[in-house]
């Protein structure tokens, strides 16, 4: 079957794209910016891509018009526009009019559960998509889910951050709210599931694992599996405020996705039912096999996609205005040495960032992440997705990777900490067989100035450090 996939580069998406495509399908990615589609090689030549944002009025006319199933796993929540409720319905309502143009047969929308009736700003924008897509031309597939638990998914990465760094927690009342966590292994079953299902045109079904929980006992399960020790102290008096930016300082999420995860943490989210389980015949994994699966894939280094590669969780809307290095206005660090073993030097280069740190003065990196952190910027804590493996459109740590090709040598990085200006970070080596690493900035009035002269003693160490050890850095188990 041609399928069309919107929302490719997203969490599920990636998990869902190689799935279709082992079964077979003919497959139409559809993004906002084809660059951050991080596909192997062999993958891109068995996809077709086009680049559309749905939150703007149809303006394709070589749109597919042979397609016979689509899914929309198109979400704003955690964006930077304030009043994301308005861009979801916007994208729904224009991708109503592109499928009004097309063949297709179904679509299946994943959304949240909205069992109860107050719902959160986010719970009730997921509703009214499902509302405006039910009166498209076309039979609609609604899958509602909770929590969805595997490694590099918001929700797992941010119950890793609070119960590794935390052995004791004061946390709001929320945490009694109980919720319904799947695997993602199982929503992506349930996904693959309903294809050209009849019996499930038209309707909605609930998606849930076999536990209900509280958050609470969320937390301390997994503590127990991972062998740590956790003590939560609850507190009433906790303000939503002051529970979002407990949040944000603690986990790797953005001050926005955690002023929206904590509204939605007041409200239930659990299953009315199991109908669609039984309709497909799957049984999903406990919330403890879940977390031990997530970190079977961590230690293998087979995390596919994760949250934090999202564009919404740093400070840019897109890479094409960034993507070339300014020349004028800027000020630079730019460093040369010259290398003996190329492909090394590219391994150490594709590596950086994450557990692998930054070759040199770890700590002062570290506490320039506290300190971004502190004023409201992305910190540290996002790590990196894969180990040795870079795309364009990942994060690692408080950067953005602009380009990434080892074929030309080059790695290039755009700075979305705090900061009175711009910065950039580029990694190449020439046909000499030169590492050139270059550090610019381009300041913003008088104080983006001052920062930069005030840092030119850090620079000097760091910068200098970093490309000496990058060169000559060798990882334990080859030694």
């Amino acid at each position: 079957m041609k399928i069309l996939l919107t929302g490719a580069n997203g969490y599920i998406g990636m998990r869902l794209l190689p799935e279709l495509l082992k079964a077979g399908h003919d497959i139409i990615c559809c993004v906002r910016d084809k660059n951050r589609l991080p596909l192997e090689p062999e993958t891109s030549k068995k996809v077709t891509v086009y680049e559309i944002d749905f939150a703007k009025e149809p303006d394709r006319t070589d749109f597919p018009k042979n397609i016979d199933i689509a899914y929309y796993l198109i979400h704003s929540m955690s964006g930077g526009d304030k009043d994301f409720t308005e861009i979801e319905k916007k994208s729904a309502e224009n991708f109503n009019k592109y499928m009004a143009e097309t063949t297709v047969n179904q679509v299946i929308y994943l959304s949240g559960m909205v069992n109860e009736d107050e719902l959160s700003k986010h719970l009730s924008s997921r509703k009214k998509v499902e509302e405006i897509l039910y009166t498209g031309n076309f039979n609609l597939t609604v899958l509602r889910a909770g929590i969805v638990v595997g490694s590099g998914s918001s929700s797992f990465e941010i119950i890793r951050d609070l119960c590794e760094k935390l052995p004791v927690m004061i946390a709001p009342k929320w945490l009694k709210t109980r919720i319904q966590p799947i695997a993602i292994r199982d929503v992506i079953s349930f996904l693959t599931g309903v294809l050209n299902r009849e019996e499930c045109y038209n309707k909605s079904f609930d998606i849930g694992g076999p536990d209900v929980l509280t958050y609470k006992q969320m937390l301390l399960k997994y503590s127990e599996i991972r062998d740590l020790h956790l003590t939560i102290i609850s507190v009433p008096f906790m303000s939503p405020r002051l529970s979002s930016y407990w949040l944000y300082f603690v986990t790797s999420t953005s001050y926005k996705l955690a002023v929206n995860l904590v509204n939605s943490m007041k409200t239930e989210v659990v299953a009315r039912d199991n109908k669609l389980q039984k309709i497909l015949k799957i049984n999903p994994i406990t919330y403890e096999e879940a977390i031990k699966k997530a970190f079977t894939k961590i230690e293998q280094n087979l995390v596919i996609s994760s949250w934090k590669d999202s564009m919404v969780a740093g400070r840019l809307s897109g890479l094409k205005d960034y993507i070339q290095v300014p020349k004028y206005g800027c000020l630079k660090d730019k460093k040369v040495i010259k290398v003996e073993n190329p492909d090394k030097v590219l391994d150490n280069i594709w590596a950086i960032g994450g557990t692998r740190g930054w070759y040199y003065g770890n700590f002062l990196w570290k506490t320039r992440g506290f300190l971004d952190k502190i004023v409201g910027g992305v910190g540290l804590r996002r790590g990196r997705t894969h180990s040795q493996k870079i795309f364009t459109g990942d994060v690692i740590d408080f950067w953005r990777v602009l380009y990434a090709d080892r074929e030309s040598r080059r790695l290039l990085l755009f700075a979305e900490m705090k900061l009175p200006g711009e910065a950039w970070l580029e990694f190449c080596i020439n046909d000499k067989n030169e590492l050139i690493q270059t550090a610019t900035f381009r300041p913003k009035g008088l104080w983006g100035r001052l920062y930069w002269y005030l840092m030119l003693p850090f620079h000097y160490f760091i910068f200098g450090g970093m490309i000496k050890n990058i060169t000559s850095f060798q990882p334990k188990e080859l030694i």
